[in-house]
């Protein structure tokens, strides 16, 4: 088997609302082989990875993945479910996956799973197409290291207990999350200007001051004494005579700890002698040049969560300890509870694996014991001086024992230090007792506190801690801007920067990407193509946005999926031929369902062309309780006639006017020749962009006036929409620059520039369209004669040059569109091939008479097109050339 192509789709796509990887798979040898003609492989395949015996498959119930094994199947599939099985087995459980033939393509597959994290799952692809390969010629197959490996990855990767219940509370809450690198536990909750950070369990309000306060724990009960919080009284001490001496002032029995450690790090309590306090000592100044020597309270270890100015939960925490039966060893007891699933190697897990490690042989030998004594039934044996989770202690919930006054001193405790989100540890006989009854009091603060404890307690309620923090850091809020995606095969780069125009005229901070840039409130910082994931992702991770408009091209949504997990409104402004024969889009009905991922995902609202059957289709796959707005040129099309009657919003066009209904109300909203984007009303394409932009800014709660300003302000030119209908004088003929380069936009260019002809006609004018056109090398034959064909209908004169032959020889793309052009006009007609831009746009200037319009089409960036003109239009090249913003950065949406 071979592997041909590899993509990581990170959000909604084609195939899932979730991430995917998505594999073109060749099978070449194994082509045709079906699992049932190997007599061994299915036993082979079961004995490797007995899991797979529960994997769904048709029926649909487990086991049904053996059945298709034993009745035959191809490689792909087997190849499918082994990766979702390693995966699992590595301890990232996923279970979405599809596979299929590639028509047109024998021995292809296209095979999508489901992951967790991205670089596990392709390690475990090609473990997975290694081992099948290996079991399809009867060959052996050690898995056990490479699986061994998979599962190192995937625990490196893993997030952590804390922090993933914290992810999973904000994801119920509706709050979107990003993790920023794969490696780490940095979060990002919300959108733009409403997002917050999350780093375990510190968020983004969590103040570094009082974070280092926190860690010094001298300073922290200074500060609490002072507020009034009760604290056992101590010394800071750097020598072990000022130990010696502190420990006689405070009264033994003491707690000797370092003064900055975590997570319980050199602690040891109930010290009374001498050389007790003096090995203490030392132990701590393992962790820290500082030590504390305090007075030794007597009781359990409780720890308390605050979140905000309330407590969240409250936990009897219990030292690491095992019960002896009378036979087995005390290190055989410590392997024998580390075999429970719940524990783990640091956080990953809901608690820790027991050490044996020198602090364990010390404490065991004051109890009399070693690792290898076997202690009497019944007897308990504490392997930690602490009840740290991370140590490996155990928690049982006390949150309804909490009593109101200790309550009351956490949360004073936590705004005394002045973090958002604590962890208390106290030391009394009972929590539900109050502390100055019984001599208890806070030993610790704790700015990054663990909640597995309160998740995940070993008995009582489990109390949500992450929804607590996520309520501290949103309230009701669910960290989201409105996000509208602009979708279809023309007019996207227009639509979604009227829109961007519209925020910017309500004073929002607007964030737009589009296929020329990324543009924050109006200054372009990317350059290029930017109509994908990580161009959307800038937009939505930048502070200054308050509202998005992500136009999500075809390419991109193929390529890594959505960047959103939903947007409020989608916006799909039609689906004709282009890009068809490329990453297995052969049919405009599968270019729709493309284009209907973004439909799929809008929570509030859908915007449609009322015009375009296949854009009218997806009004059927929208969720529940989300509006369809359709919009349309033609007044009286039945799509928008009769989702009006239903008490439906669309807009419209009707002598000249864009219309707003809902129902039976009618409302007009600006002339269709007061917005300068529709060049005196002759761009009827633009017009339409205007209907579907207003529709969305309805759907997002804009008023009319606002819209209207919008729409009259918007001006399509060089600085703000290059090579999207830019008109320029030329003296004795009109210039006009657009970026067409399909069937439809040609035909929808011709018909603006024939208007235009016809309005500047006159006495000693020939009022004809002479055009320079070309399109990509890399479509299919037929949608190049098309372009052709298409142009032929409107243009007088044609001259067709040479942009981008994308694989094609010099020439061929030239040759075709001509090709088109004549069948059209069923004859030579007035077609000519001119591969040079420069010399084409020569030709085609020398043609030009008064009154002519020249359309000069596909420049692939405004810097092309200002050195075509500049022979020609030195001045109108140097206006273009001053329009061009300067951007920081080149995008890339690979």
């Amino acid at each position: 088997m071979n592997l041909i192509e590899q993509r990581v789709l990170r959000g909604p796509n084609l195939y899932s609302s979730a991430p995917c990887l998505l594999t073109v798979v060749d099978l070449a040898e194994l082509q045709g082989v079906s699992t049932s003609a190997l007599p061994r492989f299915n036993d082979a395949l079961l004995d490797l990875i007995p899991s797979l015996g529960q994997h769904y498959s048709p029926p649909g119930k487990p086991g049904g993945f053996v059945q298709r094994l034993q009745q035959g199947t191809y490689m792909a599939r087997v190849v499918e479910h082994v990766t979702l099985a390693l995966q699992t087995l590595a301890g990232a459980p996923v279970g979405f996956g599809r596979s299929a033939p590639i028509e047109g393509q024998p021995g292809r597959y296209r095979v999508i799973c489901g992951y967790q994290f991205e670089q596990v799952a392709q390690e475990a692809f090609a473990l997975a197409m290694q081992l099948v390969t290996a079991l399809a010629h009867d060959q052996p197959f050690d898995l056990e290291e490479p699986l061994a490996e998979l599962r190192d990855h995937a625990e490196r990767r893993a997030i952590g207990t804390s922090t993933a219940a914290v992810i999973d509370a904000a994801t119920r809450r509706g709050i979107p999350s990003l993790r920023l690198t794969e490696e780490a536990n940095l979060f990002q909750l919300g959108w733009g200007a409403r997002q917050k950070r999350l780093q375990a369990t510190v968020t983004g309000n969590t103040s570094l001051v009082a974070a280092n306060i926190a860690s010094d724990k001298q300073l922290t009960k200074t500060l609490l004494a002072e507020a009034g919080v009760p604290v056992p009284r101590g010394r800071l001490v750097t020598d072990v005579e000022q130990a010696q001496r502190a420990a006689r002032r405070v009264g033994v029995p003491v707690t000797i700890k370092p003064l900055d450690a975590n997570q319980g790090k050199g602690v040891t309590t109930v010290c009374v002698s001498p050389e007790q306090i003096e090995a203490a000592f030392d132990h701590a100044r393992g962790y820290s040049r500082r030590v504390i020597v305090e007075k030794y309270l007597e009781g359990h270890d409780y720890r308390v969560l605050v979140t905000g100015n309330k407590v969240a939960a409250a936990s009897r925490r219990r030292p690491p300890e095992v019960t002896g039966d009378g036979v087995k060893t005390i290190a055989e007891l410590v392997a024998q509870e580390n075999l429970d699933p719940a524990r783990g190697d640091g956080h990953t897990n809901i608690l820790t694996r027991m050490r044996l490690d020198q602090i364990a042989a010390d404490l065991l030998a004051k109890q009399g014991y070693g690792f290898d004594s076997v202690p009497p039934a019944g007897a308990v044996v504490a392997l930690r001086g602490n009840a740290n989770l991370s140590t490996g202690g155990t928690a049982e919930d006390a949150t309804d024992l909490l009593h109101p006054s200790t309550s009351e001193i956490c949360i004073r405790a936590a705004r005394t230090i002045g973090l958002d989100v604590a962890g208390i540890d106290i030391i009394c006989r009972d929590i539900g007792v109050p502390l100055d009854e019984q001599d208890g009091g806070i030993i610790e603060v704790n700015a990054a506190p663990g909640i597995r404890m309160h998740q995940y307690p070993s008995s009582g309620q489990p109390r949500d801690a992450g929804d607590a923090i996520v309520e501290a850091m949103y309230g009701k809020d669910n960290g989201r801007i409105p996000v509208i995606a602009v979708t279809g095969t023309n007019g996207k780069t227009t639509t979604a920067l009227l829109l961007g125009h519209a925020a910017r005229v309500a004073r929002l901070g607007t964030g737009v990407t589009t296929t020329e840039g990324v543009f924050i409130n109006g200054v372009q910082v990317d350059q290029g193509d930017c109509s994908g994931y990580w161009s959307a992702r800038k937009v939505l991770t930048s502070t200054e946005v308050d509202f998005a408009v992500l136009e999500t091209a075809r390419g991109g949504i193929l390529k890594r999926g959505l960047a959103f997990d939903r947007c409020d409104v989608g916006v799909v402004l039609n689906v004709s031929a282009d890009h068809l024969g490329m990453d297995g889009v052969e049919t405009l009905a599968d270019l729709a369902e493309v284009k209907a991922v973004v439909a799929r995902t809008a929570s509030r609202a859908v915007v449609l062309n009322a015009e375009d059957p296949y854009c009218v289709r997806m009004a059927s796959q929208v969720e529940e309780g989300v509006e369809v707005l359709y919009f349309s040129l033609d007044p009286e099309h039945p799509v928008l006639l009769t989702h009006l009657d239903q008490g439906g919003r669309a807009t419209w066009l009707h002598d000249g006017v864009l219309m707003i209904g809902h129902g039976n109300r009618r409302e007009a909203l600006v002339s269709a020749a007061a917005m300068p984007m529709s060049v005196q009303g002759h761009a009827m394409f633009n017009i339409a962009n205007a209907l579907a932009a207003t529709a969305a800014l309805l759907a997002t709660d804009f008023t009319l006036p606002k819209i209207a300003e919008a729409l009259t302000t918007f001006v399509s030119d060089s600085h703000n929409n290059p090579l999207r209908a830019n008109v320029y004088n030329m003296g004795q003929a009109t210039l006009v620059v657009d970026y067409a380069h399909n069937p439809a936009a040609y035909r929808a260019l011709g018909r603006m520039a024939r208007s235009l002809a016809g309005s500047v006609a006159g006495a000693g004018t020939s009022g004809k369209v002479i055009g320079v056109v070309t399109a990509p090398g890399d479509r299919r034959d037929a949608d190049l004669r098309d372009v052709g064909r298409n142009c032929a209908i409107d243009f007088n004169e044609l001259i067709v040059y040479q942009s981008n032959p994308r694989g094609r020889a010099d020439g061929q793309t030239g040759a075709l569109i001509v090709e088109g052009i004549r069948q059209q006009l069923s004859g030579d007609g007035t077609a000519v091939q001119i591969d040079d831009v420069q010399q084409a746009l020569a030709v085609a200037i020398a043609k030009c008479q008064p009154g002519d319009v020249l359309v000069f089409s596909s420049p692939s960036t405004p810097h092309v097109l200002v050195e075509a003109l500049r022979p020609f239009y030195p001045e109108n090249a140097a206006i273009i050339a001053a329009d061009l913003q300067p951007v920081h950065s080149e995008c890339n949406d690979a």
